[in-house]
């Protein structure tokens, strides 16, 4: 996190309270310390990602489907935010995973609702744009709100992105950000993606929610600031490609759709890639899985699992598919690989790669040939990263 310190102004006079969510903002408070020495505050992350901090009280809750530990810690966040004046300074440190971690539900809408809402989002398919836009409907925290709870004292926040085009209003939800989208639109995302409501999440969009509107006076003493983002992750693979001697394709760092339909893509590319020298195929982004089986498999595994299928054994490509979260889905996997001899290796052990795919159960599959990628909790997050290496023709 040697980003955070080069991001903070000197210590403010007066009281400085540090909030935070998501799953790198443990250590981002981490970080934050080191160079602040102790500060007030709180800071919600992932179970596993927590970090030690002197003063900052770190929380561990449930990520992607959100629990009571969540609801309870947002809610002391919020009333030590109630608390600040004008004189006062908040630090927000915003991560992927915010939108989980920060739970606080709209109207009569309770825990246990929010969290079906939740887990059948997950399981449609929406874009992660379209899934955010409903959750900051349904909260108290989210579009904005967190800012405004906090005002009038000054704020700035720092973000970590995961989302695609790395809008500061999608970094967990936007907590800090004035959002323009209206309840219409929450409830025709419900309408377009098959969400079951229950009865107060339509009560709570049938009306004008909470969500601040870009330009409202409450929004006017923040700062947010995007300090680390997907693109660096594929520059960084990039620079170290072309020292080995490598040719790189960017295919982009915002890649969004199905799974499986943009390894079709991209299996193409790979094959047309071939030649007399080796290729890597960049890309990030953040692919999704509409639930079509009872499988365990996040959207990197799938990825990978309907590569392999794509290319059906086509000598010299390897590929790898993670998210940099070290968390695929909702499974403690990061991803998987694969090479030319994946599905011949898998037929010889039993393993019917095509079946697997039509589960959604690829980390099942890649369990059994011992290619998951596990790395335990990496304590960032800038969304997938996937490699595609081309090596040339014999």
């Amino acid at each position: 996190m040697a980003m955070i310190p080069a991001q903070l102004p000197d210590r403010p006079d007066g009281r400085v309270l540090v909030i935070g969510a998501g799953k790198a903002s443990a250590r981002m408070a981490e970080a934050v310390e080191s160079h602040w020495g102790p500060c007030e505050g709180l800071v919600i992350t992932r179970y596993g990602y927590g970090r030690p901090c002197e003063g900052i009280e770190i929380v561990e809750a449930a990520h992607p489907v959100p629990d009571a530990a969540g609801l309870e810690a947002t809610a002391r966040m919020l009333g030590l935010l109630a608390e600040l004046g004008e004189d006062d300074f908040v630090l927000a440190l915003i991560s992927g995973g915010a939108s989980a971690l920060l739970v606080q539900p709209a109207g009569a809408i309770t825990l246990t609702e929010k969290q079906a809402v939740n887990a059948a989002l997950l399981a449609s398919g929406a874009p992660i744009d379209r899934m955010n836009t409903l959750r900051k409907h349904l909260s108290r925290v989210k579009g904005g709100q967190l800012a405004a709870a906090a005002y009038p004292a000054r704020m700035l926040a720092l973000m970590i992105s995961d989302v695609p085009g790395d809008d500061p209003a999608f970094i967990g939800s936007g907590p800090t950000v004035g959002d323009a989208s209206t309840a219409a639109e929450a409830r025709a995302i419900i309408e377009r993606w098959g969400i079951a409501a229950p009865q107060s999440v339509i009560e709570v969009l049938a009306g004008k929610t909470g969500v601040i509107p870009p330009g409202d006076p409450r929004l006017s003493r923040v700062e947010n600031r995007v300090v680390a983002a997907p693109s660096q992750s594929l520059a960084a693979a990039a620079a170290l490609a072309e020292a080995a001697g490598c040719a790189v394709q960017n295919l982009g760092d915002a890649l969004e759709g199905e799974a499986r339909e943009v390894a079709a893509v991209q299996a193409r590319a790979a094959l047309a890639a071939r030649g007399a020298a080796p290729v890597l195929l960049l890309s990030g982004g953040e692919l999704t899985v509409t639930r079509r089986g009872d499988g365990v498999g996040g959207p990197n595994a799938e990825f990978v699992l309907a590569l392999a299928l794509e290319l059906d054994g086509a000598p010299g490509i390897h590929a790898l598919a993670c998210d940099t979260d070290g968390v695929d889905g909702a499974a403690e996997v990061a991803g998987a690989v694969i090479g030319p001899d994946t599905l011949a290796r898998a037929r010889a052990a039993g393993l019917d790669p095509a079946a697997a795919l039509d589960r959604n159960d690829a980390h099942s599959f890649f369990a059994g040939l011992g290619n998951q990628v596990v790395t335990g909790p990496t304590l960032t997050n800038v969304n997938d990263f996937r490699a595609i290496l081309v090596l040339p023709a014999d």
